[in-house]
C-alpha cells in the first residue's frame, strides 16, 4: 500500500549532505555563541538520525534526549518520534517501540506513530526470524566441527 510505502520510507529516507551541512553549521555556530535554541537543536538532531551513518544517527539520538529532557513541552512528541525512527534505524527495536509507545500515550489516535508502530514490529519479526536463522546455522556449524574433530582423532 501507498501509506506503508511512504512509512518504509520513514525509515529508509536518507538525509541530503546539503541539508545536514546546513542544519549542522546553524547548531555549532550556536554553540560556539553559548546558547542553542531548541529549534536549532532539532533540526540538526533530524537530520542526524536520517544519516547513513550510524555514529550520525547515535549523535541525533543523544540531542534529541537533551531536548526531551530540557523544559521544551512543545516539540516533546517531535522529539518522541524521531527518537523511535532513529533507534529503529540503529536496529533497537525495543527501544525504538519504547518511543513510539510513550508518544501514543499523549495522542493515542496519531495514525502517523500507529504505523511507525507496526512497521517496527515488522521489522522485528523480520531480523528476528533472520537472528534465529543465523545463530541455528553458527550452531550447526560448530556441532559439524566437533564432530569432525572427534571422528579425526579416532582416526589416529
Amino acid at each position: 500500500s501507498v501509506k506503508n510505502k511512504i512509512m518504509e520510507d520513514v525509515l529508509d529516507e536518507v538525509v541530503s549532505t546539503d541539508d545536514l551541512k546546513k542544519f549542522e553549521q546553524i547548531y555549532h555556530e550556536q554553540l560556539y555563541k553559548g546558547s542553542v535554541t531548541p529549534k536549532a537543536q532539532f533540526e540538526y538532531a533530524w537530520c542526524l538520525v536520517r544519516s547513513r551513518y550510524p555514529a550520525d544517527i547515535r549523535k541525533g539520538i543523544i540531542l534529541l534526549e537533551e531536548l526531551f529532557q530540557s523544559e521544551d513541552a512543545e516539540g516533546k512528541r517531535d522529539y518522541l518520534y524521531y527518537l523511535a525512527i532513529g533507534n529503529a534505524r540503529l536496529k533497537e527495536y525495543t527501544k525504538a517501540l519504547k518511543f513510539a509507545r510513550a508518544f501514543l500515550q499523549i495522542e493515542p489516535g496519531n495514525q502517523q506513530v500507529q504505523n511507525l508502530e507496526s512497521l517496527i514490529k515488522k521489522r522485528m519479526e523480520k531480523e528476528g526470524l533472520i537472528g534465529m536463522a543465523l545463530a541455528g546455522g553458527a550452531i550447526l556449524a560448530i556441532g559439524g566441527l566437533l564432530g569432525l574433530g572427534i571422528a579425526l582423532s579416532k582416526g589416529k
